[in-house]
């Protein structure tokens, strides 16, 4: 009797993990390396760019500084600065791959004064850009000069 007429299937199509769906999932992690896990949470771009923050104090885990190669838990807390932005967050989830936003942002919760203190400085920046306006063209030949000759009042 063949295969086929048992199972109804033929032996090329049948694969041995079929038999064993638990080979098909990674075992669950219980911790990651820092910089894997800033990048997976969409901290930073590259890793690279996550390791050079890491390496550059721009990371705290518990009020303390970090290296790169430093394993992540959960319900660690978190301090990352990124260019003029400061989050503090509480790892949740642990990840060593990047996937889309929506995951990634299931990965830590950011406190709620850290979120309302960065809205602020943010609001601040937009006030003080605000009085600014670039010019919609470049200067003429006139307005050119113009500019030179109020140039040359300030150099008195």
């Amino acid at each position: 009797m063949r295969l086929r007429d048992v199972a109804g299937i033929t032996p090329t199509r049948m694969r041995h993990s079929d038999n064993f769906p638990a080979m098909n999932q990674p075992p669950p992690r219980d911790s990651v390396r820092l910089d894997l896990w800033l990048w997976a949470a969409r901290f930073y771009k590259t890793r690279s760019f996550a390791k050079h923050a890491i390496e550059t104090g721009k990371v705290e885990v518990e009020g303390q500084r970090a290296k790169p190669s430093r394993v992540v838990r959960v319900g660690d807390a978190m301090r990352v600065t990124r260019g003029e932005e400061i989050f503090e967050v509480e790892v949740r989830g642990l990840s060593d791959t990047r996937g889309p936003a929506s995951i990634a942002q299931t990965l830590y919760a950011e406190s709620e004064a850290s979120r309302a203190r960065r809205e602020a400085e943010r609001a601040t920046r937009a006030a003080e850009r605000a009085g600014y306006r670039a010019p919609q063209t470049k200067p003429d030949k006139r307005a050119r000069r113009l500019i030179s000759a109020l140039g040359d009042i300030d150099a008195l």
